[in-house]
């Protein structure tokens, strides 16, 4: 019997909330209405503040309350505007901003904020929330989660397949006989900086401004250096690595690399650090979907790095690549109202498959 899910998605680049209403069964998951709302400015200005430096408990209890109710009001207008009832909606699947996660640390922990008391008090519809606390709690990364629904999406296809989301953070799903996920490593984070701190852009408009300079190979092979490169998954990492500083670091023992060419830089340390992983596995086709999809010279790369792989967006087998985390997200909730074990060991670490997530009733 089909239920309709909608899911909740603001990534590491916090450049919108993405909202997805599915028509799920224990077989499908099928995309009905989708949109993207604009993330706030200043709320957007004072996590990334929260994330690069001190904070206080007052700020991320406010910023937990922000983001909650920004969520439901985006929701209730997503809504109403498709003409949606609450009794239609089974439950609501959210993610939530990540604040910091550290999954290796000595007390490990992941935390996203979004209160979904607020959500669920406004939309008047259960929310299901706080789904990796459990899988950190078994030993696991809590991160990605992605690789488990590429698997229930492109399993049909029977072909070896890899999937790259490439949001802030670049995620890999290998769909062999076992399924295996991490992540890369940086996606867009780091290029999307560099262009904000450099020419005040958000983003760098289908890589033009990297195609305008030339890449550094003594600072690109400095950066492949970084100690996450040869680290063996499972893994996973955030914002809270890749950033402001990491740069800098990265910098530090150069003289001068004009703007452009640090830009170049970045766009081809993601796409040499996403090939690398694709390259240990026999894979014959490579889908990405996140926001990198539309990045035209980082689509140019990965395609140039492969001479035996398909590379192609999922759009081009069925699935909205825009869309695709938030679908997830959906399909969480409806595998956490059901009380079904998500199958995410084999990619997270943990000592075993479970339910996930919490509900809000």
């Amino acid at each position: 019997m089909d239920e309709l899910y909608i899911g909740v998605m603001s990534g590491t680049s916090l450049d919108g909330v993405d909202i997805a209403l599915c028509k799920i069964n224990s077989g499908s998951c099928e995309l009905v209405f989708y949109a993207e709302y604009p993330f706030d400015t200043n709320l957007k200005n004072d996590i990334l503040t929260a994330i690069n430096g001190p904070t206080t408990l007052k700020t991320i209890g406010e910023l937990d309350t922000r983001l909650g109710k920004i969520y439901a009001e985006y929701i209730t207008a997503f809504m109403r505007h498709n003409n949606l009832q609450k009794k239609d909606i089974s439950a609501i699947g959210l993610h939530g901003q990540t604040l910091w996660h550290e999954p290796d640390g000595e007390f490990p922990f992941s935390m996203q904020l979004g209160n979904a008391n607020i959500i669920t008090a406004q939309t008047g519809i259960s929310v299901v929330s706080d789904f990796r606390q459990k899988d950190i709690a078994l030993g696991g990364q809590g991160a990605p989660f992605a690789p488990a629904f590429h698997k229930q999406m492109f399993s049909k296809l029977n072909r070896n397949i890899a999937v790259v989301n490439i949001g802030g953070i670049a995620n890999l799903s290998i769909l062999g006989n076992q399924l295996l996920g991490y992540d890369t490593g940086a996606g867009n984070v780091l290029m999307d900086f560099w262009i904000s701190k450099k020419k005040g852009l958000t983003y760098d408009k289908n890589g033009e401004w990297a195609r305008s300079g030339h890449v550094s190979a003594e600072l690109l092979d400095t950066m492949l250096r970084d100690p996450y490169f040869s680290k063996k998954a499972p893994k996973s990492t955030g914002r809270e690595y890749f950033n402001e500083k990491w740069i800098e670091k990265q910098l530090e023992e150069f003289g001068y690399v004009i703007d452009k060419d640090v830009q170049a830089t970045l766009l081809e340390f993601t796409a040499v650090t996403i090939a690398n992983e694709v390259k240990k596995s026999s894979v014959e086709l490579l889908l990405v979907c996140g926001g990198g999809a539309k990045n035209g010279a980082l689509m140019e790369k990965l395609r140039r790095e492969f001479k035996d792989i398909e590379v192609s967006i999922s759009d081009y087998y069925g699935l909205n690549g825009d869309f695709m985390e938030a679908m997830a997200f959906a399909w969480l909730a409806y595998k956490r109202i059901n009380k079904e074990k998500v199958e995410l060991s084999s990619v997270t670490g943990a000592r075993e498959n479970s339910v996930l997530g919490c509900i809000y009733e």
